[in-house]
């Protein structure tokens, strides 16, 4: 993927050679009393490195594993090769806490756990090692206390684009949610429509923005992720997060690293001093040998030249894109919210996520799903109203002979009414009663074989589609319908 557009950049205070990047906490306002303290998040990618933002003090990985069978090792001393790259700031996303930058580029969980699992052999990514890695993940969840499964990973043969039930891994994906897990998937960065897992019905499916001001809807720049109808007719994706401008780590005991260190440390020397240092550039950075020999106006302008290159923020971190670093994010929320309440489920997640999100009025809703996470709302409403009977009821409308039933939790609507084909969309002829404190329920004839659209209107003023039916249509009024199918 090209860098952000420019406009969106915002040059750094302290040193006019690097991009200022806002800590995630920051940007997203997220809720300071959740740390994610207490929950696991399991990680599938490519490859891992023990960076210090996840064991120092504290190591927090409870387990690494290959599921490759290389024999690949997690050691902090060791020189990571290029397939630990991506798990590693994936990770760190989610779950560091900054001590490299002396806490201020930590994640909004930073206390929670990390079991990381490699789908990677040698860096090379297949299909049946991604399956093979959910299914772990499912078989050790209690061992571990895993509530959280991150993939930042997809497939790319044939049956990741169809439907699916015809992907072994959006498969393994869905069991992982009736086990029990939030399965958090990145869309993918090409504007296509999403491929395995994130074609999953069941999956938490994360697109991406731009912006690092976003306190207005307005000025939401929308990254090119994939979206769209997958195959079985489901929206994705279905929340978006940041997905440009994220501060992720640097490696350590690597070139880029070090040459970084390096670059930053002479670009604060005097014009005096600058020229002597730089003829001790080693030849492993890779920089033109005569350097020292040039003003220190082209000497300036290579250093910033190089630190640009590498996005590079401060000491230790560069910035980096695509939704492989919003799941994370999301992740993140998710083990917030977790925290705040451990009894919520799979689809209590999924509905407080989209219900609390953020819609970018002037963009597709296609792309954006129900809009940009609100990280401090949804850990309030996990907080506040969620029981275990409300979490139990959530469903779908169900057909129980002659009779049709539609649930919808909401403990702060004062009203709330079911619209749609199924009474001409009517505004006020079926009322939902109130069975239960914030628990919503409607009974009505079953109507005969077809496809209904239907949205649910709250305190006569709010219109939502339903959390609980994973199929949506968009309507003429730039949302969605959510559509029930009688056969």
């Amino acid at each position: 993927m090209p860098d952000p557009p420019a406009p969106t950049e915002i040059p750094h205070k302290s040193h006019p050679n690097l991009h200022s990047v806002l800590p995630t906490p920051d940007r997203l306002d997220s809720h300071p009393d959740y740390t994610g303290k207490g929950i696991t998040i399991a990680y599938l990618d490519s490859g891992f490195f023990p960076h210090p933002d996840l064991v120092e003090p504290d190591d927090r990985i409870l387990a690494f594993i290959d599921v490759s069978g290389s024999g690949d090792f997690l050691d902090k001393d060791r020189k990571p090769e290029f397939w630990h790259w991506h798990g590693a700031q994936t990770s760190v996303v989610a779950a560091g806490n900054g001590r490299v930058s002396g806490g201020k580029y930590r994640s909004l969980a930073p206390d929670s756990k990390l079991v990381l699992v490699q789908v990677g052999l040698n860096g090379r990514i297949r299909d049946e090692l991604i399956a093979k890695g959910i299914q772990w993940v499912i078989d050790h969840r209690e061992q571990y206390n895993i509530r959280v499964l991150n993939i930042s990973v997809g497939g790319w043969e044939e049956g990741s684009h169809g439907s699916f039930e015809e992907s072994e891994i959006s498969r393994a994906a869905e069991d992982a949610v009736g086990a029990g897990l939030v399965v958090v998937a990145a869309a993918g960065n090409d504007g296509d429509a999403p491929r395995a897992p994130a074609n999953a019905p069941s999956v938490l499916t994360v697109g991406g923005f731009v912006t690092q001001d976003i306190s207005s809807p307005d000025k939401v720049e929308l990254y090119n992720s994939n979206f769209g109808f997958t195959m079985d007719l489901v929206v994705k994706p279905e929340v978006i997060a940041p997905a440009a401008w994220v501060a992720a780590p640097l490696l350590p005991n690597t070139v880029q690293r070090t040459r970084t260190d390096f670059l930053l440390e002479i670009s604060r020397l005097s014009d005096e001093q600058l020229p002597e240092r730089v003829k001790a550039l080693p030849a492993e950075f890779e920089m033109p040998g005569d350097l020292g020999s040039k003003s220190v106006k082209e000497i300036r302008e290579v250093i910033e030249r190089f630190l640009r290159r590498d996005k590079v923020i401060t000491k230790g971190y560069q910035h980096v894109d695509g939704t492989s670093f919003a799941a994370p994010i999301v992740s993140s929320i998710v083990a917030q919210m977790l925290e705040a309440n451990t009894d919520l489920s799979p689809a209590a997640v999924r509905q407080i996520l989209m219900s609390t999100a953020d819609r970018v009025r002037h963009a597709s809703v296609l792309r954006q799903g129900c809009g940009v996470v609100n990280a401090r709302r949804a850990v309030e409403e996990a907080v506040r109203v969620w029981t275990p009977t409300q979490i139990s009821e959530l469903r779908p409308p169900r057909v129980d002979g002659d009779r049709l039933s539609f649930i919808f939790v909401n403990p702060l609507a004062d009203s709330v009414h079911l619209v749609g084909d199924v009474n001409a969309w009517h505004l006020s002829s079926h009322p939902m009663e109130q069975i239960l404190d914030g628990l919503w329920r409607v009974d009505i004839e079953a109507p005969g074989v077809g496809r209904y659209r239907y949205k649910f209107l709250i305190d006569g003023k709010t219109w939502m589609e339903d959390p609980a039916n994973l199929f949506k249509q968009p309507n003429i009024y730039g949302g969605f319908d959510s559509i029930l199918t009688i056969a």
